[in-house]
């Protein structure tokens, strides 16, 4: 596989320019812009009430009043609202045209635009493919788990965060569009041309390896996932572990994350957050498992509903934690209509664990490091529990 030039990455003709989103599920990492976002409203919402939660809340009533000036001047009211949000310094912040919005509604279903591929960072720094997708353009185009990529569309992965590297990798998210893709193997580098494709994905997986573990994994937290990992626990034989993993989650719907703690917890607190100054709380509801040994497996793709998962079982001392430190996204985003139809999605406030400790910006440390070999550790840790073999 020789190397060459790095062809261009290009749409379909005639496809105008798509939803350049910030959240993927199921499959590939990102950074999880509207993760945990609370139902869209119509106009700005209420007057602020205190501290830094007050100052979003006044940036949210001034990007709409922002976009309606734009509107009213015959311009564009989305483009004035990023301006606005590219000024504010909201990381997570994020404006989405109708398109856009009800792609990223799509994927909360588990369908996602992509070549169907993970990445995660590699421990000789880098990124590199942590899991291809059976049947996918990737993997049709022989890329392979632990391929290093080097660059995306000519642009280097050196330097760049996991979240970085996915958005490039997700580009603007139509289906048709081609991907460059610059790996190494072996040795060996060339550039491999990937095209994206409308993909449906299966967000829960569960496996038995032996009598004594069920494997679950979550790629993310879609409509529904929360019932069925509940099923696969009620189904799982008597005695068994189970090997919770949540690498490469990049969140979701935090209901739903909540209602996988259910799984697990007899009731309680799974997470608080504040909204406008308003202090919430997240509960599992009663009658979870309390009694199976549990092991949750966490990476750096580990985000936001997935991390407050964590946290619930971390904190209430109910999952060893095996791994690397999460990602640290704890934001909560609310999503508001703008006067051309357009959504946007400001910081209103931040999650935090049952303990009270804050995720966003800082992540969660594992119980157990472990840089290399985490699914054999988890499992040895799950062994010693008494659960698996």
């Amino acid at each position: 596989m020789p190397a060459g030039p790095a062809p261009l990455c290009l749409r379909p003709r005639g496809v105008v320019r798509g939803a350049v989103l910030t959240l993927v599920f199921a499959g590939v990492l990102a950074t999880g812009a509207a993760t945990g976002a609370l139902p869209r409203q119509d106009g700005a919402g209420r007057e602020p009430r205190n501290g830094a939660v007050d100052r979003a809340v006044s940036d949210r009533a001034a990007l709409h009043r922002a976009a309606a000036e734009a509107v009213a001047d015959g311009k564009s009211g989305k483009q004035a609202a990023e301006e606005f949000v590219s000024r504010s310094g909201d990381r997570w912040g994020a404006v989405y045209d109708r398109r856009e919005y009800a792609e990223f509604e799509q994927s909360l279903d588990g369908a996602y635009t992509g070549v169907g591929l993970s990445v995660t960072g590699a421990s000789r720094g880098g990124v590199e493919v942590s899991r291809v997708r059976a049947g996918g353009p990737a993997e049709r185009a022989g890329v392979r788990a632990g391929d290093r990529l080097l660059a995306v569309c000519g642009r280097p992965t050196e330097g760049r965060s996991v979240s970085e590297v996915v958005s490039l990798l997700r580009g603007d998210g139509v289906a048709g569009s081609t991907v460059a893709l610059r790996v190494r193997r072996s040795g060996m580098t060339w550039t491999q041309t990937v095209r994206r494709e409308r993909l449906a994905t299966d967000p829960v997986t569960v496996s038995r390896p032996d009598e004594r573990t069920v494997v679950i994994r979550i790629a993310a937290f879609t409509r529904g996932v929360g019932a069925r990992v509940r099923e696969a626990v009620r189904t799982a034989p008597a005695g068994a572990g189970v090997l919770l993993d949540l690498r490469g989650n990049s969140g979701g719907l935090v209901d739903e994350a909540a209602s996988a703690a259910s799984a697990f917890l007899d009731g309680g607190l799974v997470a608080t957050y504040d909204v406008e100054g308003e202090q919430r709380a997240l509960y599992a509801e009663r009658g979870g498992d309390t009694g199976r040994p549990l092991v949750a497996l966490i990476d750096a793709g580990t985000m936001s509903a997935a991390e407050l998962l964590t946290g619930a079982l971390q904190d209430r001392g109910r999952a060893v934690t095996v791994g690397a430190k999460t990602f640290g996204k704890g934001s909560v985003q609310m999503p508001s209509t703008l006067p051309d139809g357009s959504v946007a999605a400001l910081t209103v406030g931040h999650y935090r664990t049952p303990a009270g400790h804050e995720v966003d910006g800082r992540g969660i440390a594992p119980d157990l490091p472990a840089a290399e070999g985490a699914e054999e550790r988890a499992r040895t840790v799950l062994s010693g529990l008494g659960g698996g073999s």
